[in-house]
């Protein structure tokens, strides 16, 4: 009978393993819950004396990063639709204030009041908590006077956040 010499059976166990990468990038994203068209109606001596303020809009950011909030005024001036000339009003007449802030972060100097919009920007919230669902509510106030005449006047906000 033959000899087989250095034969071994197999484990009847086995395994291997396999490293698993994840590439993440940083991501940030800004949105206004209550749409992007805000009407706000002057329909009173006492709106054009005094301005009109609007209801509470929502911003929502998600971002897996510390993050800070600027807004602005998309351009110096209101488009103008109605029957005089281009009325010119600044958009310096529009202002924004913090009304509620759920982000984590510190509501920028100015913001816990009423703020003039310019094009130039102004931080409005810095150091902002990282997560999936942070809040912040603003409201506007229009104080344009009396020297404008009737029509629709519009102008962009923009807001805009970045990781810190």
């Amino acid at each position: 009978m033959p000899v087989f010499a250095g034969m071994y059976a197999q484990s009847a166990n086995s395994g291997a393993t396999q490293s698993l990468n994840l590439a993440m990038n940083d991501i940030i994203e800004i949105a206004i819950v209550n749409g992007n068209t805000l009407n706000m109606g002057f329909s009173s001596v006492n709106d054009y004396a005094n301005g009109v303020v609007s209801a509470e809009q929502e911003l929502v950011v998600k971002s897996n990063n510390r993050f800070n909030v600027r807004v602005k005024a998309r351009t110096s001036r209101f488009s103008y639709s109605g029957a005089s000339s281009d009325p010119k009003m600044s958009s310096s007449k529009l202002s924004v204030k913090v009304t509620a802030n759920n982000t984590g972060g510190v509501i920028s100097s100015g913001h816990t009041n009423y703020k003039s919009l310019s094009t130039g920007g102004q931080s409005m919230i810095s150091n902002a908590a990282a997560g999936g669902n942070k809040t912040f509510k603003v409201q506007y106030k229009a104080t344009p006077g009396y020297t404008y005449p009737a029509g629709v006047y519009t102008v962009d906000v923009v807001y805009t956040a970045t990781q810190s």
